[in-house]
């Protein structure tokens, strides 16, 4: 294995299996909540914690470990977090209570948070940058790999070998990342002495856990006082961690401001955000669309919704060598409006009694728009961070990335009640009403793509000739022991 080590392609292969493994598991619960009601004796409330549990605890913690990549190396925090996350991966397969399956859960969030930021911050360590967008094209390939294969996996595994084997399939997944880890990725660390913002630490993740708990369990609550107190609070904190952090750049802060003095990054993280949303507000209520509108089985479901990912794994690695040799800026924009244009499609075509095929072209649409987004966002994004910052910047990208499906689920989740409500008083059918229902929330996905295509407008272009990097990048950034 010793010509591996270090290889990118070889690097890229064992990343690619952790991050899968994270992604996958915010996807491949969903379709099992009916039998882990009945297989643990669990209320419906219990059951959607071990969802949003996991999605909770990654959200929090993404900048800390983030962060914690760049003091103590990456590699040694992705090893953690595979460690971790397979260890509650066989907790979750093995629980015995609703709650332990919760606790467990959030120790898989855990595990993951660790383990996600610093999937980018070794792809720029080891690709050269005129290679980092073809990298990062199949990076994108993975998470629509993640996304397709939840529903159908989950599917299969429930109906076959029972709900915990949903968990279980982590395992041998994770092992293997693990002995790859150590055998082919290089220990990239920085010669200096480390310090850790222990106070900011604190009050991110206070802010994040506030913020999050909020807009995510908003609708549980009503939207009650209590809700809007917690996310008054959450606000304050992030002002507050915000002058924390102004006090603190000439030290090693959690997050450097010196990140958002370039351009790309900046915009590129808001778009991040943007692209989140966006996507939850297609795929929720289409999701349900199909499932309580055209009475498709979760498995059929999510076979409807293939084609968009199918695309956009086959393209996003052409893309992102597209966005290496002409840049991203047009990539992005042509993307997104494609992508807007495929949810304008999907919301014309549904009716109460819609073929599955019809959907076939706008999905196709989507996928095409997505996949020429997911590489050159993420290549813009992290193009000109210096190595030293890679993990902040990874985790400040993957944060707000979280943050904006977070905020997504919660705002297409209360305008879908909101106006299904008002649809069924009007004295609708249930099927007319969600379907005019649709109509309002698509407003949403079609309007933030559109402002992120605008904002695109403010990105710095690159070229190929700008991307050339005469030394290979391990070769500039092998390992440093650590003081």
């Amino acid at each position: 294995m010793r010509k591996w080590h270090a290889n990118p392609w070889a690097v890229l292969v064992t990343l690619s299996l952790g991050f899968f493994m994270t992604l996958l598991d915010l996807t491949i619960v969903n379709i099992a909540i009916p039998e882990m009601i009945d297989g643990l004796g669990a209320s419906l409330d219990q059951t959607l914690w071990v969802v949003s549990g996991y999605a909770l605890v990654l959200a929090v913690l993404l900048i800390t470990a983030g962060r914690l990549g760049d003091l103590f190396g990456p590699r040694n925090l992705f090893a953690a977090g595979l460690v971790i996350f397979t260890l509650a991966s066989i907790a979750c397969g093995t629980a015995a209570s609703p709650a332990l399956l919760i606790a467990a859960r959030a120790v898989q969030g855990l595990g993951a948070a660790l383990l996600v930021p610093q999937t980018m911050t070794l792809i720029i360590s080891v690709f050269p940058a005129q290679r980092r967008g073809t990298a990062m094209g199949i990076w994108g390939t993975v998470a629509g790999l993640a996304t397709l294969s939840g529903p159908t996996l989950g599917g299969i595994l429930v109906s076959t070998v029972g709900w915990r084997w949903i968990f279980l399939v982590n395992v041998p997944i994770g092992l293997a990342a693990l002995v790859l880890t150590f055998l082919v990725v290089p220990d990239i660390r920085h010669g200096r002495k480390h310090r850790f913002d222990v106070t900011g630490v604190l009050i991110a993740t206070a802010a994040l856990f506030c913020l999050t708990f909020g807009l995510q369990e908003g609708e549980h609550y009503h939207w009650g006082p209590g809700i809007w107190a917690l996310l008054a609070i959450g606000a304050s904190l992030v002002a507050g961690f915000l002058l924390n952090q102004r006090t603190k750049q000439h030290q090693e802060p959690l997050v450097p401001f010196a990140l958002f003095r370039d351009r790309n990054f900046t915009v590129m993280t808001v778009l991040v955000a943007l692209v989140s949303m966006a996507m939850i507000g297609l795929v929720l209520p289409f999701n349900l669309y199909l499932q309580s509108v055209l009475h498709m089985s979760a498995i059929k479901a999510g076979m409807v919704l293939a084609p968009s990912s199918l695309v956009s794994m086959t393209v996003g690695p052409f893309t992102g060598r597209l966005a290496d040799r002409i840049g991203g800026k047009y990539l992005l924009m042509a993307g997104l409006t494609l992508y807007a244009t495929g949810i304008l499609a999907i919301i014309l075509i549904a009716g109460v009694a819609t073929p599955w095929y019809a959907f076939i072209p706008a999905t196709v649409v989507t996928g095409l728009g997505i996949g020429c987004v997911i590489a050159p966002m993420s290549t813009e994004a992290m193009r000109n961070v210096e190595p030293r910052l890679a993990g902040a910047a990874s985790g400040v990208n993957n944060t707000i990335r979280q943050i904006g499906s977070v905020i997504g689920a919660a705002t297409v989740g209360a305008l879908l009640q909101g106006r299904l409500a008002a649809e069924l008083a009007a004295g609708k059918t249930y099927a007319d009403a969600f379907i005019a229902t649709m109509h309002v929330t698509a407003v949403l996905p079609i309007a933030v793509v559109m402002a992120g295509a605008l904002a695109c407008l403010l990105v710095r272009n690159h070229t190929k000739a700008e991307l050339a990097d005469p030394v290979p990048a391990v070769a500039t950034r092998e390992t440093t022991p650590s003081r």
